[in-house]
């Protein structure tokens, strides 16, 4: 199985000469399975890079998992160039909406009126499925399983665990830890904290070794107070957190998008220096990098 980055970036995509190291496009994530099914995690701006990669492929079928419905994770869905192909087969999955109390088939609607975008999604000409996912019921994509997992964010976010003859990666999507809202002498604080320790339990359990851990760290601990409740994570919770399932190697990503290279280098080696003996290797995503499993 073949991990590649194609967008690290978080909220907003960062062009420019300040993050060319680590690429300015939004959270997208390639992956092969050992038959080469494609597997497409968020369709963020990176996906627009992809796309062209494809184009000399065709046609394709690809399986792409949203993992929520923020901008960041779907604005470069329109412009999948795949869609626009007929023979193309692109199949979207994702989560059931809260809110609009919809599934994942209003993801391209919404984008693609008129008043947002000029082609709608009638006017697309591969074949486009829709699947809203059911939490822990996996998906077969050619040799490949793909698990939705809950995690912590403003809206439903799903983590996905991709597990392929034996390997296992899991990409959090955006994702704070849970943490209780109630001081310890507040009677509710004993309640709260029992559901969030039933919360941990059932991750841990679906989540089972992992050879790889691509983690939602986009804050350092300095600049998490005031962002309490916003849905992300620290490089020190991605560490905790791949310290606790034994995961072999941690990606961080969803880079802040106002860090520079340079600076986004500077409070990843202060994180490190916290934790001087990790247990697996650590590192930061950049668009290109590659990871066989």
């Amino acid at each position: 199985m073949k991990v590649k980055m194609w967008g690290v970036r978080g909220s907003i995509p960062a062009p420019g000469p300040s993050t060319v190291r680590y690429g300015g496009n939004t959270t997208c994530i390639e992956v092969r399975s050992d038959d080469d099914s494609l597997i497409i995690l968020d369709a963020g701006t990176g996906i627009f890079p992809l796309a062209q990669t494809l184009l000399t492929r065709l046609p394709i079928t690809a399986s792409i998992f949203i993992t929520h419905t923020h901008w960041d994770h779907i604005q470069g869905l329109p412009f999948f160039v795949p869609l626009y192909i007929p023979g193309n087969m692109v199949r979207i999955h994702g989560a059931y909406d809260l809110v609009s109390m919809q599934g994942i088939e209003q993801v391209m609607n919404v984008q693609m009126q008129y008043s947002y975008f000029p082609i709608r999604e009638a006017e697309l000409r591969a074949g486009v499925e829709y699947e809203t996912l059911t939490v822990g019921e996996p998906v077969a994509v050619g040799d490949a399983t793909v698990t939705p997992v809950l995690l912590n964010h403003p809206v439903p976010n799903l983590g996905y665990r991709v597990a392929c003859n034996g390997r296992s990666m899991f990409f959090t999507g955006d994702h704070e830890p849970w943490a209780n809202i109630y001081p310890p002498d507040d009677p509710e604080h004993a309640n709260y904290q029992a559901m969030i320790d039933h919360r941990y339990t059932e991750l841990y359990a679906a989540l089972g070794e992992l050879d790889l851990l691509i983690c939602d760290a986009a804050y350092t601990l300095a600049e998490y107070p005031p962002k309490i409740g916003w849905g992300h994570g620290t490089f020190d919770h991605a560490i905790k957190f791949a310290q606790r399932i034994g995961a072999k190697r941690l990606m961080c990503t969803h880079h802040e998008p106002t860090r520079s290279d340079d600076e986004l280098e500077r409070v990843f080696a202060e994180a490190m220096s916290r934790h001087p003996e990790p247990g697996c290797e650590v590192m930061l995503g950049r668009e290109g990098l590659e990871i066989l499993l």
